[in-house]
């Protein structure tokens, strides 16, 4: 992502995100930069995995069955690190900005769960959640917990003896695996109907928003006074799309990411920093209760 505008100085910036969430109401549109600290890596910041990895896209799913077996393959081994990530001190401040009204809600493009670990309440997760996984052939929905069992019972000793890197490990649960081990992965089927045509409840590229979470998404932005956007660099149009749809009703926008993103132009205060460094700044300025999980 290339500059669009000039820099704003770093004071400015917080002077202006502080005065949004002290008048509260403010509808948060997290990225993947609120999750780097729980050891999930983002797609395009400077160490993001879009560089070297390529996601998986909705019609490759769909219709390669080859495809779909790798990703199923490669995603049992990459589960295991999401699923041990716990939210960072971004998740809780959120949680706590809410409890104290000066969040009205948070649209996250996550699929790790990690807003509703923290507990935050009013949540639209847009692109899905990795925890549930459907069936394209009856519509049957399974946790992925209870998947993971299954997996297990079908590949013994699999996961313990896959070598992997961590670092590898990309924000939708894929990693990089050797083909052999690929070629060595049993998959199960649906437990209704027994297809193999199992997906992950994730919005995948080239595929669209489910309509009720782009209109809850919406209604909740209305209904707020101000937007601020949180670790994302809004090269995608279902997160863009609420900058445009904010300035457009004359709310103001505030943006915290540590490089440009695509909604620059459009914000009022840019603030380029560490999204769990500014938010504690933030909390220690408005006095908000600590939030849960800290001492």
């Amino acid at each position: 992502m290339t500059e669009t505008v000039g820099p704003q100085t770093p004071a400015v910036a917080r002077d202006g995100i502080l005065g949004l969430l002290r008048a509260g109401g403010v509808l948060v549109l997290t990225g993947a930069g609120v999750s780097t600290a729980s050891g999930i890596p983002d797609y395009r910041g400077p160490q993001g995995s879009w560089r070297k990895h390529r996601p998986m896209t909705y019609q490759e799913f769909r219709h390669d069955p080859a495809a779909r077996h790798r990703y199923w393959a490669r995603s049992y081994i990459g589960w295991r690190h999401l699923n041990r990530a716990e939210p960072n001190r971004a998740h809780r401040a959120l949680a706590a900005f809410e409890r104290a009204g000066r969040v009205a809600g948070v649209v996250t493009q996550n699929v790790d769960g990690l807003h509703a670990a923290a507990g935050t309440r009013n949540l639209v997760t847009l692109h899905g959640d990795l925890d549930k996984v459907m069936c394209l052939n009856c519509g049957a929905v399974e946790g992925r917990s209870n998947l993971d069992e299954r997996l297990a019972q079908a590949n013994p000793g699999y996961a313990e003896a896959v070598a992997h890197d961590p670092s590898t490990v990309n924000p939708d649960g894929d990693i990089e695996l050797d083909g052999r081990w690929v070629e060595r992965f049993h998959m199960v089927g649906c437990l209704v109907c027994g297809s193999v045509e199992l997906k992950p409840d994730v919005v995948y590229f080239g595929e669209s928003v489910p309509a009720e979470r782009k209109d809850r998404a919406t209604a909740m932005l209305a209904g707020a006074r101000s937007l601020l956007v949180l670790g994302s660099s809004l090269a995608v149009m279902s997160g863009f799309r609420f900058v445009l749809d904010a300035g457009r009703a004359g709310k103001p926008v505030g943006i915290v990411n540590q490089g440009p993103t695509r909604g620059d132009s459009r914000a009022h205060w840019r603030w380029r920093t560490d999204v769990g460094e500014a938010l504690e700044e933030l909390s220690s300025e408005l006095g908000s209760p600590r939030p849960e999980g800290t001492r």
